[in-house]
Order: structure tokens, then C-alpha cells, then sequence
């Protein structure tokens, strides 16, 4: 071999010990129940819970696994089409250094919110408040394993979804026991929303999220939920309003971080219009019914969660809403279709199927390895929140 050989294969090998790793484009995910794949199941005291049958029936083996549906959530379905796979949940005893670096990690939690005190009532649940302090302490443990550069360029060819935040109103401001709904009014509560999201959009940009997309709010005054408390059934105008509002603001957020953030593309993803169509006018995509969950204890409204003793819609294809809250599989493949669309993720494709379902890993929580990824206790500059 001659020395310009020999150069080049030292020049790669050097290449490859300096990048620390040959990584790929992974997701990291931070939201609600929506977006949740099993952080809430390993919350022992979080009321918030899809850990009972019949949620997951159409997803793997057909047993819960922690999402809040009977099947994928919407981000999943963006990950299947676009071809990135699905980040486990954070909590998932298994999670290791080289797990993140292959599949990336999902914070979410149910009853989840942007601010702080959203969703006490759940007693245990992740605000993205404290999703970003778990995100910072997975940066370090990256750092740690494959070095800065490497670790800084990995971050930085991620993908980041932020999808969240109508436990803000549901389970928050439009509910008289929490003092944000007398603290403030629409208007200010708005605002408020706004300074805390834009606030953490910053932080996120600073721990190395470059390629980031909210997801919008739907029209919540239509779930299941507020139709059975109102008095008339119909959909309740004033969440309808709170959530356009909440989209108009978010969009113009991350305009101005997206002009004033290095290097930074963050759109939004408004899925309101469609799935307002969709609730209105079921038929025109193939379904029957907009207004009742699927999974139902029988004809007590609301029944809140599905449990197994609740009896389940005849199709589920057919439905719209699975629970008092959630959407099915078939409604969430609608909108992140719809998403993919409006944000030109790419020009269409089928969703892959549904993969045994994510389940965890036999060992107790206590019983991790000294290589898992919970073993790692980062300190903080970020404000804790004040979930258990």
C-alpha cells in the first residue's frame, strides 16, 4: 500500500475517533397524554394512567403499553411515514446510553402541561418544564459517553417535537380549583402560555434542539368530554376559542424564535381546521361517529378513562374519540397525515404497521444497570416542577 493509502485510512480512522460515533437522526419528543408511550406507568401515585385493557388493543399484542389510545399516537405515525424510529419512554427501565443514540427518547407524560402547577390534581405527572430538565440530564449523559463535538452535533441533527398544552385549559385554567382560572383571563392567560412556551423553546434551543416542531391544539371544547358536561351536548365555544387563540400565539412564537435563534427551524404544526372538519363532517373521512367515545362504561357519562369493564364501539375505525379525551388510532393517522402534509415533511407514504408493542423490560426500576440512563442526576439550573 502507498503512504497516500495509508494516510487516508489513518485520516478516516482519526475522523471516526474524533466524531465519537456514527449516529443517526433520532427523535425526541416532549408532550401530553397525546404524545405519552409509557412514562405515566411507571408514576406509582399519577392518577393519570392507560395501563389498564383495553387501551393498546390495536397496537402489538393488543396490551396496554401506556399510550392513551387503542393504538399510535400521532407522533408515532409522523416517525413511521418520515422514517425515524419510536423513541421509548424515558422511565423505560431498559433505556441506555446506546438505546437514546439509535432511537432517541419520548418525555411526555400525561396530564402534562407547560406550566408547573397544570394537572396537580393527577398528583404525578411531567410538566415540559420538568421534561426539559430530564432532556438536559440525557445531553450530559451523551456528552459523557461519546464526547461534546459528538454529543453537540448529535443534538443538533435531531428531530424535537413539542406537543402540549390543552391541559393548560382542561386541566387547568378552565377549572375552578386551580387559581389560574381567577389569577387571570383569557386574554393574560394566553399571554402567560406564551412567555412560558417561548421561555422553554429558549432553553430547549440552548441544549441543542435545532429542528423542532409544535403540534397545535384541536378544537377541545369537542372531545367527548366537554359535549357530555355542557348542557346542550354541543361543543363548548369558549375552549374552541381558547385553543385558536393558543395556536395563533404559539405560531407566532416560533416566528420570532425561528428569525432570532441560531440556526434554528422550528414551524408549527396547526391541525385545527382538519380536525374541526372531521368532527363536523365525519362521513367525508370515512367515519361514523364524532361525538361518543369508543371504549364506554356502558351509559354513564363521563366514565373518564377506559377501564376494563367498559364496553367497546362495534368498529373503532369508525370512531373518532377512544376515551373521554383521546382520539383513536384511525383519527390520529388523519392528522398526522394532515401534519406531514402542512409542514412538507416529505410527499406522502403508508405508515408502517403497528410493532409488538414497546413493553418493558422484566427488571424492577430499582434494578438498573450502571450503564442505564437513569443513573445519571444531572444539577440543574432549570426549575423543578412540583409533581412527585
Amino acid at each position: 500500500m502507498n503512504f497516500l493509502g495509508v494516510l487516508t485510512i489513518f485520516v478516516t480512522v482519526l475522523g471516526i475517533a474524533i466524531d465519537g460515533c456514527n449516529c443517526k437522526t433520532v427523535q425526541f419528543i416532549f408532550g401530553d397524554s397525546l404524545s405519552d408511550v409509557g412514562n405515566n406507568k411507571y408514576l406509582s401515585r399519577s392518577l393519570a394512567q392507560a395501563s389498564l385493557p383495553w387501551y393498546g388493543i390495536d397496537f402489538g399484542n393488543g396490551l396496554p403499553n401506556g399510550r392513551f389510545s387503542n393504538g399510535r399516537t400521532v407522533a408515532d405515525i409522523i416517525g413511521d411515514i418520515t422514517g425515524l424510529t419510536r423513541p421509548p419512554a424515558f422511565l423505560d427501565p431498559s433505556l441506555t446510553e446506546d438505546i437514546i443514540l439509535q432511537n432517541g427518547v419520548n418525555y411526555a407524560s400525561g396530564g402534562g402541561g407547560i406550566l408547573n402547577e397544570t394537572g396537580s390534581l393527577f398528583i404525578q405527572r411531567f410538566s415540559l418544564y420538568k421534561q426539559i430538565e430530564l432532556f438536559q440530564g440525557t445531553v450530559e449523559l451523551i456528552q459523557a459517553k461519546i464526547g461534546k463535538a459528538a454529543a453537540d452535533r448529535f443534538f443538533q441533527e435531531s428531530r424535537y417535537v413539542v406537543a402540549l398544552g390543552s391541559n393548560d385549559f382542561i386541566n387547568n385554567y378552565l377549572m375552578p380549583v386551580y387559581s389560574d382560572s381567577y389569577t387571570y383571563n383569557d386574554q393574560t392567560f394566553i399571554e402567560y402560555l406564551m412567555e412560558t412556551l417561548k421561555a422553554q423553546l429558549k432553553i430547549l434551543h440552548g441544549l441543542g434542539a435545532r429542528q423542532l416542531m409544535v403540534f397545535g391544539l384541536g378544537p377541545m371544547g369537542c372531545i367527548p368530554l366537554q359535549r357530555v358536561l355542557s348542557s346542550t351536548g354541543n361543543c363548548q365555544e369558549r375552549a374552541n376559542k381558547l385553543a385558536l387563540s393558543f395556536n395563533q400565539g404559539s405560531s407566532k412564537v416560533l416566528d420570532s424564535l425561528t428569525k432570532t435563534l441560531p440556526n434554528a427551524t422550528y414551524r408549527f404544526g396547526d391541525n385545527y381546521d382538519v380536525v374541526n372538519d372531521l368532527i363536523t363532517n365525519p362521513h367525508k373521512y370515512g367515519f361514523n361517529n364524532s361525538k361518543d367515545p369508543c371504549c364506554s362504561f356502558y351509559n354513564i357519562r363521563p366514565a373518564l378513562t377506559c377501564v376494563p369493564a367498559s364496553t367497546l364501539c362495534k368498529d373503532r375505525s369508525k370512531y373518532v374519540f377512544w376515551d373521554e379525551y383521546h382520539p383513536t388510532d384511525s383519527a390520529n393517522e388523519l392528522v398526522a397525515k394532515e401534519l406531514i402534509k402542512k409542514l412538507g415533511l416529505m410527499d406522502g407514504g403508508a405508515p408502517s404497521p403497528a410493532p409488538a408493542a414497546i413493553a418493558p423490560s422484566p427488571k424492577s426500576a430499582h434494578a438498573h444497570s450502571p450503564k442505564s440512563a437513569h443513573a445519571h442526576s444531572p444539577t440543574s439550573a432549570i426549575a423543578p416542577s412540583p409533581e412527585g
